[in-house]
């Protein structure tokens, strides 16, 4: 089976920006959720291609992934029956050890910051940038899937502010 392995850390600082690729823009669409952490989501990039991912969780820091071209059509239907979204751009980097990017986040979720780093393995060591802020992997609020069912401009601001972000 496919596997993501992701490690995710709020970001602290605009320190990314110097290596940041072009911006995309991104919605996705939750089709479906469960308590167990299993989504079905439809993503469309820049309207230009989109696709059909189904998650579920794996060991660790680990998802079982698999992920479908959709004709754009079909996505935009989606999006519209989609009971759940979230948008935000998201920004290619130039760093080693792992595939990083980091997602600015729009709509009800702005300004929250995010950055995530795809790895090959588990056992794969990463440098962390000093950009970086708290690690968030494995902490289920900040899933996208989460934040697209409940979203930042919800939370009570006691949380926020548990991790600075008011």
């Amino acid at each position: 089976m496919p596997l993501e392995i992701e490690r995710r850390f709020l970001v602290r600082s605009e320190g990314w920006r110097t290596l940041a690729g072009a911006p995309q823009s991104l919605r996705q669409g939750y089709l479906a959720t469960s308590e167990q952490g299993i989504t079905v989501r439809m993503r469309i990039r820049a309207e230009q291609a989109a696709w059909l991912t189904l998650k579920a969780p794996a060991d660790g820091f680990a998802s079982h992934e698999f992920e479908y071209p959709l004709p754009l059509d079909d996505a935009e239907a989606l999006w519209e029956l989609a009971p759940h979204r979230l948008t935000k751009i998201r920004y290619g980097l130039d760093l080693p050890g792992g595939d990083w990017v980091v997602d600015c986040f729009t709509g009800e979720n702005a300004p929250l910051v995010l950055a995530e780093v795809e790895l090959p393995s588990m056992q794969t060591s990463v440098v962390i940038p000093d950009w970086c802020g708290q690690e968030i992997t494995g902490d289920k609020r900040w899933s996208n899937a989460a934040l697209a069912l409940q979203p930042m401009k919800l939370w009570p601001k006691t949380l926020k502010a548990s991790f600075d972000l008011l």
